[in-house]
């Protein structure tokens, strides 16, 4: 069973960086593609970067240039470097990792809060 482990949320002031993390724990499956999520209070949820097995990365109009989405194969991990954080990024952000036979599996999520 997936059990799929984000981290590095918290508390930045505007313009400042974090880092989440989402580990595939126990490594359960290989990651075909995986992506990054959030939601905000009363909007739905919805993508902010995606990266394929290949390598290719896709983001939001609204994060382009300020956030990189990476992985790393061998830890079972994707990452989501922000940086130039504004108050319109908090959010609780959600991966996404999905396995060869196309199944998703989704992470607790890992709120981030941004004060202006």
């Amino acid at each position: 069973q997936a059990h799929i482990v984000e981290s590095g949320g918290g508390l930045v002031q505007a313009g400042g960086s974090l880092k989440l993390s989402c580990a595939n724990s126990g490594s359960t499956f290989v990651i075909m593609d995986a992506g990054w999520y959030r939601q905000a209070p009363g909007n739905e949820r919805e993508s902010v970067a995606i990266i394929s097995s290949s390598y290719r990365k896709n983001y939001a109009a609204s994060v382009k240039g300020r956030f990189t989405i990476s992985r790393d194969n061998d830890k079972d991990t994707v990452y989501l470097q922000m940086k130039s954080l504004k108050p319109e990024d908090a959010a609780v952000y959600y991966c996404k990792l999905r396995d060869w036979a196309g199944a998703g599996y989704w992470g607790q999520g890992t709120k981030v809060t941004v004060s202006s």
